[in-house]
Order: C-alpha cells, then sequence, then structure tokens
C-alpha cells in the first residue's frame, strides 16, 4: 500500500516515520531515498534540500499531533473551557503510555539543530503555535494574564514529555495536577 502513494507523500511518510524514531542528524537523505522506493532526483524534485524535508515533516508533525491530536483531543473531552486545557494532560497521559512515544519533535529539533539554525527557528515557532492554542483556550476560560498564564503551561506541558522521555508513565498526571494551581492562580480575582 504505501507504494501506492505518490512518491512525495512516499518520501515524506517515510522521513516523518524515522525523523520521528530518530532524530534529524541520525537519518540521511540515502536512507529515506532508499526506504521510501524513489530515485534521487525524485527526492530533491520534490525537497530541494535535507531541509526542506525537515521543514515538511515539522509542518506535518503540527497537524497531526498539535491540531489533530492534542488540541481536537482536548476540546473533545473537556465540556467546560477549564476542562478542554486540563484535557491536554489527559491527552498526554495516553500518548506517554503507548509504545510507540516519540516525544516531542519540535524540542527534540530544536535540541539538536540549535535555535540559531532554520530548523530551530521553526521549531521555536511551531512551539510558539502551541502556546498560541494554550493562550486561546486561556482566553476562552476568562483567566487573566493569558501570556503569562501559557508560558507557564507550556512549561509543563515540556516538562512532562521530557520526564515521559525519562520513563516516568506519571508524568501528564504530575503535570495536570500543577496545571489545576496554574488555573487558580490565574482566575479573576473576586
Amino acid at each position: 500500500m504505501e507504494h501506492e502513494l505518490p512518491p512525495r507523500e512516499r518520501i515524506l511518510s517515510t522521513a516523518y516515520e524515522l525523523f520521528s524514531q530518530r532524530g534529524i542528524r541520525d537519518v540521511g537523505v540515502e536512507e529515506v531515498i532508499t526506504r521510501s522506493g524513489v530515485a534521487k532526483a525524485t527526492l530533491y524534485r520534490h525537497f530541494p534540500s535535507k531541509d526542506a524535508l525537515v521543514l515538511a515533516f515539522l509542518a506535518r508533525r503540527e497537524q497531526r499531533w498539535t491540531l489533530e491530536t492534542v488540541e481536537a483531543g482536548a476540546r473533545e473531552r473537556g465540556r467546560t473551557p477549564e476542562e478542554r486545557l486540563l484535557a491536554v494532560f489527559d491527552v498526554f497521559d495516553e500518548w506517554f503510555r503507548r509504545d510507540d512515544f516519540d516525544a516531542c519533535a519540535f524540542i527534540n529539533v530544536l535540541l539538536e539543530m540549535g535555535w540559531g539554525h532554520p530548523l530551530g527557528r521553526a521549531s521555536i515557532q511551531y512551539l510558539e503555535n502551541i502556546r498560541a492554542i494554550v493562550r486561546s483556550m486561556a482566553e476562552d476560560a476568562g483567566l487573566r494574564d493569558t501570556d503569562s498564564f501559557a508560558r507557564s503551561w507550556h512549561i509543563l506541558m515540556k516538562g512532562s514529555i521530557i520526564s515521559a522521555a525519562e520513563g516516568d508513565t506519571e508524568a501528564a498526571r504530575r503535570a495536570q495536577a500543577m496545571a489545576r494551581t496554574l488555573i487558580e492562580q490565574h482566575r479573576p480575582h473576586a
């Protein structure tokens, strides 16, 4: 079935799997070419450089993970804006317990490439997009100082991901408990 996909999609699907599992530097273009079953010229016609392929991977990761899994999952699970915020960690809890848990591609690429590299800067932008979603959810919940809230909330998200990568399967539950306190701190003054 994989070979029934158009070449660009085969390349991107292969790169997505490899980059998610092993990171950017550990995966060479030759491996992507071999695993996707395309010619070198085909890969470079669709992605003029490895960086272009990584940028496409990051865009797909945002669509699949940030929007379709985390944001949609939180919105489906919570009835109220506050419940939707807290449900982010329910989504994380399920993710952390999966055999294919692969941590955060945006954090991984940022750490691999550094903040000064174009891929690092792209990762920083994708992380900001996550904060924007949290900020919007905080606004919906009527919380105050939503920018500060989103930054603190994002620290809980990123910290729980790192803890889960260390083997702490309860990391999302721990972060969710701290998140409840953060919500309390950002409620409007009575």
